[in-house]
């Protein structure tokens, strides 16, 4: 598996694997992309841990609201980081959480 966290407000788009844009024919299903209920926060921002399946080579993010005049229109994640990295980020955050603890 491979991970990367992403900002409370935006979602995810287009997906690439090794032979370019993730075919759902081709596959015969969607990837496996999953928000985990694990997040970190930094300067005041939920950043939430995600994780993919192995095929997934880059991920598209997107702001949930196009129209947010702060916002970028799109960015391509092309670094998907392992789970060792993604335990050494989630140890070194300011403040880690997870959904079970907020309820």
């Amino acid at each position: 598996m491979k991970y990367f966290f992403l900002s409370d407000g935006w979602r995810v788009g287009r997906v690439w694997e090794f032979g370019g844009l993730w075919n759902e024919l081709a596959w015969q299903r969607k990837p496996h992309i999953q928000r985990l209920s694990l997040f970190i926060e930094e300067q005041q921002e939920k950043l939430w841990l995600y994780q993919v399946e192995e095929a997934v080579l880059m991920v598209e993010v997107r702001p949930l609201d196009p129209n947010h005049r702060q916002s970028i229109g799109q960015v391509v994640l092309k670094r998907l980081i392992s789970a060792e990295q993604a335990i050494a980020r989630l140890c070194e955050a300011e403040t880690l959480s997870n959904l079970k603890n907020l309820e």
